[in-house]
């Protein structure tokens, strides 16, 4: 059974970004589903690399196509690399902590013209307020913080898939190649 994990409060005006991103102001989302990372890959003849996330509790995965800079730098979080300079996602986790700023969640909020939106949830003494980010980089700041990530139910109804029987093991192939694929495989590109 997915987690269902209460509603979105409703957003105040002070956060205004692209129009698509908040297009639900005003309206609480249904619910949210808590997904956990499966890891990333690189998807055949294209090069493309995708993340897969999969319903928790459930029989659903959710594909993102995401640049290679953004697969890379999940890989490195996911297999413990340290790089000697900070990366982006290692900078925004270093200025979180700097400034005491929690991320409580992730959430894949939104599919519109085949492009997903997504909300960091961060709480500080401030208060709290929702972030408007890739989907890719709230999901590589989220393995190097380990904070949950969420999808709506409308992105999982639109863009989930379930695997049948014959599938699960293409899944359990896929975690095969995560186990041996090295950061370096993402390095080349487009």
């Amino acid at each position: 059974m997915a987690q269902h994990v209460g509603h979105l409060p409703e957003h105040g005006a002070e956060q205004s970004a692209h129009p698509a991103t908040f297009k639900k102001r005003g309206v609480s989302l249904h619910c949210m589903i808590e997904l956990s990372l499966v890891g990333v890959r690189v998807e055949l003849p294209s090069n493309q690399p995708i993340v897969l996330l999969k319903e928790s509790g459930g029989d659903r995965y959710l594909p993102i196509w995401i640049g290679a800079g953004e697969a890379t730098a999940i890989a490195f979080a996911l297999g413990g690399v340290e790089t000697p300079r900070p990366m982006t996602h290692d900078l925004m986790r270093d200025l979180l902590r700097e400034t005491e700023t929690t991320v409580e969640r992730i959430l894949i909020s939104e599919l519109v013209d085949s492009t997903f939106y997504a909300l960091i949830r961060v709480s500080a003494d401030t208060g709290t307020k929702e972030v408007s980010s890739r989907p890719s980089d709230a999901i590589a700041l989220a393995v190097r913080i380990n904070a949950p990530i969420f999808a709506a139910e409308e992105v999982l109804e639109q863009a989930g898939i379930e695997l049948r029987d014959e599938e699960e093991s293409e899944v359990e192939k896929f975690r095969e190649f995560l186990d041996q694929v090295t950061p370096e495989d993402f390095a080349g590109g487009s």
